[in-house]
């Protein structure tokens, strides 16, 4: 859906000293990094890029960032989904709630610790308080966008809005930045076998190929399945399915690490959610449950029934 947002709308995330709005419409064009004054690009005060990931890939993009600028706009890209989808964090930081943003309706900002900023708009409900922390995967909010509905600001049909701000204060498209900062990014999982002499090979299927930021795998007789971190999502793949994807249906503020066991032909994986190992379980719909255990990164082994695991 279109979007009319002026500058007011966002967050004071529209000007910088001495440089013009068109100025600025042309920096976000030319990309994040740079401002354009008098023909020399300028390059903005150095930062370190966060990790950010795209929770939305899975949805239609309704208006392109070149959409919303040919409007007026400073820019953003719009996401079709419906009212009340849950909206995971993009990357780690802190929450700002911004309730009735002007044209952007319910607004959530996520700062992140290097200066840059990330911006969900036409909210229809915020979940965390002020200065709530956040990992890559928690869900901060839900959409909204319908016409004329509390929080949809000048939206004329539901839809997500997305965004990032420089911290010059520039805004930059989400996607041109993940682009241009792949770290952390799901890449392709592949196999080697001893029986193959350790040959590297894909492990790719019908649906395309299993990728992750991390990988686990267990055994169900002769099927092999792996596990991996997708977006936020832990996503199942098993060789009798021709590998491929099938998310699980846990989600949350997975760390960069994985675990998974096969216990009497029950399925139980083992992840970093805010620094807690959770377990999940293929007899209990795959539920996060708190472990009891802390850590960063996690192992596990069963012995005798027993399930073991190991937390850094």
């Amino acid at each position: 859906m279109a979007d009319g947002y002026e500058g007011s709308c966002c967050g004071g995330d529209t000007t910088t000293s001495g440089v013009s709005r068109r100025t600025m419409l042309r920096a976000a064009v030319l990309g994040a990094g740079a401002i354009s004054t008098g023909g020399l690009l300028v390059p903005e005060p150095a930062q370190a890029a966060p990790a950010i990931y795209n929770p939305f890939s899975a949805y239609p993009i309704t208006d392109t960032w070149e959409g919303h600028l040919s409007r007026g706009s400073l820019g953003g890209i719009d996401f079709g989904m419906g009212v009340g989808t849950a909206l995971p964090a993009c990357g780690a930081g802190t929450i700002q709630n911004l309730p009735n943003n002007g044209t952007g309706g319910h607004t959530v900002t996520i700062q992140h610790a290097d200066g840059y900023r990330s911006q969900y708009l036409h909210l229809s409900q915020f979940l965390l308080g002020n200065g709530a922390s956040v990992g890559a995967g928690t869900i901060v909010g839900r959409s909204g966008g319908a016409a004329g509905a509390p929080g949809s600001g000048s939206s004329t049909g539901p839809h997500l809005h997305w965004h990032m701000i420089s911290p010059s204060g520039t805004r930059i498209n989400p996607l041109v930045f993940i682009q241009q900062n792949p770290a952390d990014q799901p890449r392709q999982v592949f196999e080697a076998a001893s029986n193959a002499g350790w040959r590297a090979l894909p492990v790719s299927g019908s649906a395309g190929a299993v990728t992750g930021t991390a990988t686990t795998a267990v055994t169900l007789g002769s099927t092999k399945i792996l596990y991996t971190l997708n977006g936020g999502r832990i996503h199942e793949a098993a060789s009798n399915a021709g590998w491929a994807n099938l998310w699980t249906g846990i989600h949350g503020a997975q760390g960069t690490s994985l675990a998974a066991l096969n216990v009497n032909g029950v399925k139980h994986i083992y992840n970093v959610v805010d620094g807690w190992v959770h377990e999940a379980a293929s007899d209990n719909s795959w539920r996060n449950l708190n472990s009891g255990v802390r850590g960063t990164r996690a192992a596990a082994l069963g012995m005798d029934g027993v399930k073991l695991i190991y937390a850094v």
